[in-house]
């Protein structure tokens, strides 16, 4: 035991980085609920374990009624945890100039997705003519509000793609699943993640891609990290195989690119 604990002193020793000093290290790291609480964790738990440091993890929402607490939102008012995560699009956060733009890895894509109340038939959805009558004939369709975040504006986005967006304008209700769950709407446009969907809903399945395409998941670290090469190993670690089969898990897409070339725009997976 004596000579294992030598010589894993002597390996951090020509890696530059003491046992003591990566139990000191601290992370913090910025994630956009709909990724999933538990999921996260997991992700986080193996990279800790692997290395030694400890990761403090902060999930955002956001909410028209108080100040904005999305993980855009943050980022954009100087608030940018070491790594921070976020739908793209992003142009305020990256334009605050809190993130370093050269950082940006793609993680996973988020896959929106049509719900109805437990029990209740599940409409065809296979294709975009599909959808498009589905939510015709829907008396009323939930939706995250819009000023909210991203899967608000991609469901009005799937709905203007499918030049519907007036004429089911006069139905739709924001607040999201739970409005579904309440019985106060036919059908809730949103992600297709189980930790974002309560009790009381079923999935029918992802949206055809030319009705939404996937939601990009980003990860930048930021200009002023506490810790620069930490949070890198943080951010590699959550592009990683355990953290890719953990977003598989989590009904998140895998990302095929490593990098982002153009954080400004959306990148297709």
């Amino acid at each position: 035991m004596k000579h294992l604990a030598t010589s894993l002193i002597a390996l951090a020793a020509l890696v530059g980085i003491s046992p003591a000093a990566r139990a000191q290290t601290q992370i913090s790291l910025l994630v956009p609920g709909p990724m999933g609480r538990d999921n996260m964790q997991k992700v986080v738990s193996g990279f800790e374990s692997k290395t030694g440091y400890k990761v403090n993890i902060t999930f955002a929402v956001g909410s028209r009624d108080v100040e904005p607490h999305g993980t855009k939102q943050l980022v954009q008012h100087g608030q940018a945890s070491d790594v921070s995560i976020m739908f793209a699009p992003f142009p305020e956060a990256l334009a605050s100039g809190n993130i370093d733009p050269h950082s940006a890895t793609k993680l996973a894509g988020l896959v929106l997705a049509l719900s109805v109340r437990k029990g209740a038939a599940k409409p065809d959805i296979s294709s975009a003519a599909a959808v498009k009558q589905t939510l015709l004939s829907a008396k009323s369709i939930a939706i995250i509000d819009p000023t909210q975040g991203t899967l608000g504006h991609q469901a009005m986005d799937a709905l203007q793609k499918l030049k519907i967006a007036d004429q089911v304008k006069p139905k739709l209700k924001t607040g999201g699943a739970p409005v579904l769950a309440k019985g106060d709407a036919d059908l809730f446009i949103g992600p297709e993640i189980s930790d974002a969907v309560p009790q009381g809903i079923d999935v029918v399945g992802p949206m055809p891609r030319d009705v939404a395409a996937p939601v990009q998941i980003v990860g930048f670290v930021a200009t002023h990290a506490k810790d620069p090469k930490a949070a890198r190993e943080l951010l590699k670690y959550l592009k990683g195989p355990e953290a890719e089969a953990a977003y598989k898990a989590q009904g998140l897409l895998p990302a095929k690119q490593e990098r982002v070339q153009n954080p400004e725009k959306t990148v297709s997976f």
